[in-house]
């Protein structure tokens, strides 16, 4: 038996500092959950305040200018307040401070999307930097229920990642919460809930692997013959099947967040030449009190100053990385312009195949970067409000030369299957050999990832409709 003693071990781990981890989150926000963030940094470090509204306030009545002298004066208590708080004469704070707090708290768990509650779980799990920048990508590309449609050998292309790093980590997005997450489809989301319930060996989970489709059109006789069961336990199993969530995305309600507000809107200049201009519409626009700069510069205490400084430190960091956001945003986006103006002339199907790194080449930042700022992000264009990733994808070569994204053969098959004979549905080996005749080698098991990605079901369910 071992004797009990003190060892030492040295590791060696990789650990963001609070200034570059509070960019990434600034970077990757979305409008809506920027709002929120800088509002809860308000909240939080007294030094800062929104003006986003300052100039409107100028314009205001006579009457109005008692309320800002009111106003002014409830800023002076506020600078008291935090005083007697650093030399330990407050009372613990009042009412409405304890009701300010609650309902930051409040209201942020009540924005929490998706995206947010898988990055917590990453923030928390066991894998490497290297690894959790891989699912953080991919967590991008998980869809509002839960699904990874995206195929991943076009994410390890975008991000010149290798394959089996991107598989990896869809493993491990895989066993994050709500169960299902991460699947690439039905099949395999039903499969991952069962395999988190330990029920590898079940009836169920043999229906799901081989009989899904049988199981839909309620082929029970057929399951029966091949998996040596009654039909009652088949009925059984499928009744226990129907309880699985298809969809496990969905418990994240869409409504907390139910308006697209644009970061960017692409349009055309007194030139007649494209440009992008950041919205600015609905971020706050923050800066240091000069209330607290002259208290700084008064105080006497110690703690005073000391505290101030700090608190003016945190707050410049936050205006140096919201100005750093936009400032990326802003030159992704004029990339994207210069690689995408057919799209912007003629619509969605003239896109054309782009890479994250090809981005992030010209405008020297690195590819995750490119990432983080475009996700969550839209873009208001002459053609709808976009994703901004949605300008992101590889593509294939026409025999003519010309290069088509795989969102551009995505609408062209969509639009194959909008105009063929719905007495005589058009089957996927049909629709190869018209891409075929247009120029687009596309095998006919692409075809059919791309028709289910679209939702559209195969010829010989849509028959009829």
């Amino acid at each position: 038996m071992a004797s009990p003693g003190l060892h030492q071990n040295l590791s060696q781990s990789q650990t963001l500092a609070p200034q570059i981890r509070q960019s990434l989150e600034i970077l990757q926000a979305g409008t809506m959950d920027l709002q929120h963030l800088v509002q809860s940094a308000i909240e939080v470090n007294p030094v800062l305040e929104d003006v986003s509204e300052s100039l409107s306030l100028q314009e205001m009545d006579e009457g109005n200018e008692d309320r800002e002298k009111v106003d002014t004066s409830q800023e002076h208590f506020e600078e008291l307040r935090e005083i007697a708080i650093l030399e330990n004469r407050s009372t613990g704070g009042s009412y409405e401070d304890q009701e300010r707090r609650e309902y930051l708290m409040n209201s942020l768990v009540g924005q929490q999307t998706l995206q947010q509650s898988l990055l917590e779980q990453l923030e928390v799990s066991m894998a490497d930097e290297r690894q959790r920048d891989v699912v953080r990508i991919l967590i991008g590309d998980v869809d509002d229920r839960g699904y990874l449609e995206t195929p991943l050998s076009e994410t390890a292309a975008r991000f010149s990642i290798p394959l089996e790093e991107i598989e990896d980590a869809r493993d491990r997005l895989q066993t994050f919460r709500p169960a299902g997450v991460g699947a690439r489809d039905l099949r395999e989301c039903l499969m991952i809930q069962l395999e988190q319930m330990l029920m590898h060996d079940s009836i169920e989970y043999e229906i799901v692997r081989l009989h899904l489709t049988a199981l839909a059109k309620k082929q029970f006789t057929q399951i029966t013959k091949s998996l040596r069961l009654t039909e009652e336990e088949i009925m059984n199993a499928a009744q226990r099947i129907a309880k699985l969530d298809p969809s496990p995305g969905s418990s994240f309600d869409g409504t907390n967040n139910p308006v697209v507000i644009p970061d960017i809107r692409f349009a055309k200049d007194e030139s007649d030449e494209w440009h992008a201009e950041l919205t600015n519409e609905y971020l706050p626009k923050v800066r240091i009190s000069d209330a607290y700069k002259l208290l700084l510069s008064e105080g006497k205490e110690k703690g005073v100053r000391s505290y101030l400084k700090e608190q003016i430190r945190e707050g410049r960091n936050l205006i140096k990385a919201l100005d750093q956001r936009q400032e990326t945003i802003l030159a992704i986006t004029e990339e994207i312009i210069l690689k995408q103006t057919d799209f912007l002339e003629k619509g969605i199907s003239h896109l054309h195949p782009l890479t994250m790194n090809e981005i992030a080449d010209k405008i020297g930042i690195h590819a995750t970067t490119v990432s983080r700022a475009v996700h969550s992000k839209y873009v208001e264009t002459p053609h709808g409000v976009l994703e901004l990733r949605r300008f992101f994808a590889s593509g294939y070569t026409k025999v003519s030369g010309e290069t088509v994204s795989n969102t551009g053969v995505r609408e062209r098959i969509q639009q194959i299957i909008e105009d063929e004979d719905k007495k005589k549905p058009l089957s996927d080996s049909s629709i190869e050999k018209i891409l075929k005749e247009e120029g687009l080698k596309v095998a006919r098991r692409t075809i059919a990832k791309y028709r289910e990605q679209l939702h559209i079901l195969p010829s010989n369910l849509r028959k009829g409709f």
